[in-house]
C-alpha cells in the first residue's frame, strides 16, 4: 500500500544524479545549481566547496524555504557557523550531506510538500 505519491503536481523532482550532472525534471545540469521545491531551477555560483561564504546562501533564503539541503560535492563536508549565519538567524533548517544524499533527501521532502531547497554542488571525479 502507497501512503504518499511518486510526484505532486508542480514539485520539482531530481530523477538522476552522477558526479558532476544532475537531471531535474527531466532535464541536464552539469554544474552547480538550486533546486527549489517549486519553481525553476536556477544556477549557482559555487564552484569550490572551501570558496563557500555567506553570500552564496542569499540566493537560496531568497526562495524563502523551510529547510535548505547543502550537498557538499563528492564527500560530506560542512559548512563553517560563520557562513550560516544568515540562516539560523532566519530560523531556516539546514542539513549538510554529500550532493548524491542531498538529492535523494529532497525527493522524500519535496513530495511530503515541505518548502525544501537543495543547494548542489557539482564537481567533477578526479582522473
Amino acid at each position: 500500500m502507497k501512503f504518499q505519491p511518486d510526484q505532486l503536481p508542480g514539485v520539482n523532482v531530481i530523477s538522476r544524479h552522477e558526479p558532476g550532472v544532475v537531471w531535474v525534471n527531466a532535464q541536464v545540469h552539469s554544474s552547480s545549481v538550486l533546486v527549489p521545491w517549486r519553481g525553476n531551477v536556477l544556477p549557482w555560483t559555487l564552484t569550490r566547496f572551501d570558496a563557500l561564504a555567506g553570500e552564496h546562501l542569499d540566493p537560496v533564503l531568497d526562495l524563502e524555504p523551510e529547510v535548505v539541503l547543502l550537498g557538499s560535492g563528492l564527500r560530506l563536508r560542512f559548512a563553517r557557523p560563520a557562513v550560516l549565519r544568515s540562516m539560523i538567524e532566519r530560523g531556516v533548517g539546514f542539513e549538510a550531506m554529500d550532493t548524491a544524499a542531498a538529492c535523494r533527501t529532497f525527493n522524500v521532502l519535496a513530495t511530503e510538500g515541505r518548502r525544501v531547497v537543495a543547494a548542489l554542488l557539482l564537481e567533477q571525479p578526479e582522473p
